[in-house]
Formats: structure tokens, sequence, C-alpha cells
């Protein structure tokens, strides 16, 4: 499983959703998917442009957790 880890990074940061949203020229609907983990995939222009906004890795962003059998 992938964890996205974008609303510990958004804390860190002290940036609002929407703000993120106006940032990298997303749909604030698609940043609040991301924030909650309800996304099925994602396109890699948006997680650079988050990495690039958030000053980050995109380690900083996703984690792989192995699914527990």
């Amino acid at each position: 499983m992938i964890k996205i880890k974008l609303s510990e990074l958004l804390g860190k940061n002290k940036m609002t959703r929407k703000a993120l949203a106006e940032m990298v020229d997303a749909r604030p609907n698609t940043i609040g998917d991301l924030y909650h983990e309800k996304v099925k995939r994602v396109e890699l222009d948006l997680l650079s442009r988050i990495c690039e906004a958030l000053d980050c890795e995109i380690s900083d962003l996703l984690e792989y957790q192995p699914d527990e059998e």
C-alpha cells in the first residue's frame, strides 16, 4: 500500500489544502482527495508540482507500506 503523507506536510508547512491547490493549479477536491488518501492514481506532473510547492522530495510525500497478510 502507498501512504500519502500530504496531511503531515501541510501541517509542517502550516498551509491549507486550498492554498496548496492554488499554488499547484489543481482543483481543491483533487488536493482534498490526496489529503484524505482517497485516490487510486495520481498524475506525476501533479506530484512534481506539489513537491516543488512544499520544497520536499517524493519520499516525503509518498511512503510504501507492505500489506499485512
